[in-house]
């Protein structure tokens, strides 16, 4: 078997505490026969402070050409207030890759997570298909009569027929992949009426392809009011750039919150980002509280992309057993540091003794 290559950029504040923790078990993995190779990137706050470096165009290069998969810790830094670090790192990388599809699931591991009154884990179980290429993040745009009282600020709002078509396509295709019955489109075409007419067209004209799938839309606002009433009438979602970050932040309250969030960024090609989306809180930083659950089920899905689906189910059954038995961070019910959470996961793991 081929040897895949994992570019690891451990990032800023918990990225550092948590993304070890994911370095630990990709060379569990290697030592059990795993064909992984492992590549330490220094990109980051500290090296942008020390010599101005974001994305070096050999190192761009050399991921888009010879890497499997990108393991991603938090970037965002006080000492670099502009964030033009993690904006070339990782709006670089998304866009430059053309990672179309940013996958976060919600599934709640445990009932006593989902903070709903009458909900438990089994009413918590659906996934955001976020398009990651286009919309209002594209920053095209500008302002004029900057710093005066005229001043007029604008950022555009840029949805392709090819970008609508891929992301609602994968989006059913996941669906009909996992036995999902429903999926749910939402953007706000009551008052967006241009690009909300391409996504709802572009929608049902997909939707003809998955006759056992029933296609359904919501309104953005709607949807959020419809997660905390009733999280169980969801399977897939799918959504712009915009909407698909403010939906997976509110989802994942849900299901323990952004300690427990995972996600992968991938596209038509064979590099896919993986990185636990839960920011690299400074205020914490150092101080041995970062849950890295996050990461362990990014590890996960990161294995499935490589093409080990079985290590990803591992890895979900050892999170549910960690916070089952309380062995876990306190923002999930545990008494536990990250390191010692940490240990828990890879001791565990190391006793399933997996193989590829």
């Amino acid at each position: 078997m081929a040897v895949q290559t994992i570019a690891v950029l451990p990032g800023d504040g918990i990225g550092k505490e948590v993304v070890a923790i994911g370095r630990e078990m990709l060379e569990l993995y290697r030592s059990r026969g795993f064909p992984l190779a492992l590549w330490d990137l220094d990109l980051g706050a500290d090296r942008y402070l020390r010599d101005g470096t974001t994305m070096p165009e050999d190192v761009f290069a050399r991921i888009r050409d010879e890497c499997s998969a990108v393991l991603l810790g938090a970037l965002g830094d006080p000492r670099v207030p502009n964030l033009e670090h993690a904006r070339d790192i990782l709006l670089g990388l998304r866009f430059r890759l053309d990672l179309f599809a940013n996958i976060r699931p919600c599934r709640a591991l445990d009932d006593r997570l989902v903070p709903l009154k009458g909900k438990g884990a089994k009413d918590v179980s659906f996934v955001v298909f976020r398009e990651n290429t286009e919309g209002i993040y594209v920053n095209v745009g500008g302002n004029f009569k900057k710093g005066t009282p005229d001043e007029i600020a604008i950022n555009e709002d840029v949805n392709t027929r090819k970008g609508v078509e891929r992301i609602i396509r994968k989006a059913f295709d996941h669906a009909l992949a996992h036995g999902n019955k429903t999926v749910h489109m939402a953007d706000k075409s009551n008052a967006m009426r241009q690009s909300g007419d391409l996504w709802q067209r572009v929608f049902q004209a997909v939707a003809r392809d998955y006759p056992g799938i029933a296609a359904k839309h919501v309104y953005v606002d709607a949807l959020c009011l419809y997660l905390i009433q009733a999280p169980e009438r969801f399977e897939v979602i799918v959504t712009n750039n915009l909407f698909g970050d403010i939906i997976t932040d509110l989802a994942a309250a849900l299901h323990g919150g952004l300690g427990m969030a995972c996600s992968a960024s991938i596209g038509a090609g064979p590099v896919g980002l993986f990185e636990p989306v839960h920011g690299s809180a400074p205020d914490i930083a150092g101080q041995d509280k970062a849950n890295p659950l996050a990461t362990v089920l990014t590890v996960g899905a990161m294995m499935s992309h490589l093409g080990y689906p079985r290590e990803e189910a591992r890895l979900e059954a050892i999170v549910r057993e960690a916070v089952a038995a309380k062995q876990c961070t306190a923002d999930v019910g545990g008494t536990l540091g990250t390191a010692a959470t940490g240990r828990f996961v890879l001791d565990r793991l190391k006793r399933d003794d997996p193989s590829p």
